[in-house]
């Protein structure tokens, strides 16, 4: 997960806490909407995926009782401090490092899986 981070706060100019905080919505977000047996290949080939899922949603970051879908993600991730180019910079660097380490096939059928996600990755 470092590793991830690092990239994040070089490639979007998001400092650290804020990076980790956006990939654990997003990865607890992808593990909710996402069928099971897709999101599962993905998580377990992402390096402190499930910890960083676990910190989301013990923050009071997880996902319940917002809107759903995409829009209820970017909503979130807007009240963490995040303006729309951050959000889809990270976006794109954690589905890009996830197809790294779990394989284009898990991650982009994760992907199709949830309507209107490909737009923002």
């Amino acid at each position: 997960m470092d590793e991830l981070i690092a990239r994040i706060s070089a490639n979007v100019g998001t400092d650290p806490d804020t990076a980790r905080k956006a990939v654990g919505l997003i990865l607890a977000f992808l593990q909710k909407e996402a069928p099971a047996d897709k999101v599962e290949q993905l998580i377990a080939g992402v390096p402190g995926a499930e910890a960083a899922i676990a910190e989301a949603n013990n923050s009071g970051g997880g996902l319940s009782g917002l809107m759903p879908g995409v829009m209820g993600l970017g909503s979130k991730l807007m009240g963490i401090g995040l303006g729309m180019g951050e959000i889809t910079g990270i976006s794109k660097e954690t589905i890009a490092f996830a197809r790294e380490k779990a394989g284009s096939g898990p991650v982009d059928e994760v992907v199709n899986s949830i309507p209107g996600l490909s737009q923002f990755v």
